[in-house]
C-alpha cells in the first residue's frame, strides 16, 4: 500500500512574486536620507527661509518707522502691516530651487550612476519607483518649507517688536500663506521630479527648472506684447501667486488668474509632467 508524499515545510511556504509599494517606499526612503549631501540641502533651505525671514522682519520694521517719521518716499508708501502675513514664506523663491534641485537628483542621479538597472531590475513596473520618489519629493518639500516658515516667523517677532509690528503666528492669514507656500513647493518638487525623469540629466533638468520658475518671468514681462502679458499669467509662478490669494481678506489682483485658475494651472503642470515622465520611464531602456 502506497503512501502519499506529503510536501515540505519549504516546499509549502508561499514564494514572493517581488517588492510591493511599502517595501519600494522604504528603499527610496533609505536611499534618499542615507546620503549626507541631501540632509544639507534641507538644513540650508531651512536656513535660507529662516535668514529671509528675519531680514524682511528688518526691512519692514525700517519701512513702519519711516512712515512714523513722515517720510514719503516710495519705499515708504508700502504698507508694512499689510504685507506681513507673507513674511514667514520671504525665502521660498530661494528655498525651492533647492528643493527642485533636490528632487531632480533624487531621479536623474541613479541614471547617472547606474543604480537605475538595479533599481528597475528590482522594480520592474517602474511606476512604484516614480511613485514613491514622488511621495518623498512631496512629503519633503511641503514639510521643509511649513517648518523653515513657522521658524521664521518665530524669529522675525523679536525683531518686529522693535518697531511695535506684530506677527500673529496663529492667525488664518498667516497659516493660509504658509500651507499654501508649502503646498506650491511641493508641487515645484514634483515638477523637479518629472524633469529629471524625462531629461536623465541633472544639470539640465536643474537649468530646465530654474528657466521656468525665473527667467521667463522676466522676458514675458520685458516684451511689451499682449500677449505675452496675457500668458505670463499662466507661468508656473504666476499660477501660484494666484494660488496664494485663496481665502485673502485683502482685494485680489487683478494682473492674476483667479485662486481657483491658479491651482488648476500649476495643478496641470504637474499633472502633464508627471505623465510623461511615466511614460517615458516605461517605454525607454535604462
Amino acid at each position: 500500500m502506497s503512501t502519499a508524499v506529503q510536501p515540505s515545510r519549504a516546499e509549502a511556504a508561499p514564494v514572493l512574486t517581488g517588492p510591493n509599494f511599502f517595501r519600494v517606499l522604504t528603499s527610496e526612503r533609505i536611499k534618499l536620507f542615507s546620503l549626507l549631501s541631501t540632509r544639507i540641502l534641507l538644513v540650508c533651505a531651512v536656513a535660507l527661509m529662516v535668514g529671509f525671514a528675519a531680514l524682511q522682519a528688518w526691512g519692514f520694521g525700517q519701512v513702519s518707522e519711516a512712515r512714523a517719521k513722515g517720510a514719503t518716499g516710495p519705499r515708504e508708501s508700502v504698507n508694512a502691516a499689510s504685507m506681513l502675513p507673507h513674511l514667514p514664506d520671504a525665502g521660498v523663491s530661494f528655498s525651492q530651487l533647492i528643493i527642485g534641485s533636490l528632487a531632480v537628483l533624487l531621479i536623474s542621479a541613479e541614471f547617472t550612476s547606474g543604480m537605475s538597472r538595479a533599481t528597475f531590475a528590482a522594480v520592474p513596473k517602474r511606476w512604484p519607483v516614480l511613485a514613491s520618489k514622488g511621495v518623498y519629493a512631496v512629503l519633503v518639500g511641503f514639510a521643509v518649507t511649513y517648518v523653515g516658515a513657522f521658524f521664521g516667523g518665530l524669529l522675525a517677532q523679536p525683531i518686529l517688536s522693535n518697531y511695535s509690528l506684530h506677527l500673529d503666528m496663529g492667525s488664518w492669514d498667516v497659516q493660509r500663506v504658509m500651507l499654501l507656500s508649502a503646498v506650491y513647493v511641493a508641487a515645484v518638487a514634483l515638477m523637479g521630479l518629472a524633469l529629471g525623469a524625462l531629461l536623465r540629466n541633472s544639470a539640465g533638468a536643474i537649468v530646465t527648472l530654474v528657466a521656468a520658475l525665473f527667467v521667463l518671468p522676466i522676458i514675458f514681462q520685458l516684451i511689451p506684447n499682449d500677449f505675452f502679458k496675457e500668458a505670463r499669467k499662466y507661468l508656473p509662478t504666476s499660477a501660484a501667486n494666484a494660488m496664494l490669494e485663496a481665502g485673502s481678506t485683502q482685494p485680489l489682483d487683478t494682473t492674476l488668474l483667479e485662486p481657483w485658475q491658479g491651482v488648476l494651472v500649476l495643478g496641470a503642470y504637474v499633472v502633464v509632467l508627471l505623465g510623461a515622465a511615466f511614460a517615458t520611464l516605461k517605454q525607454r531602456d535604462v
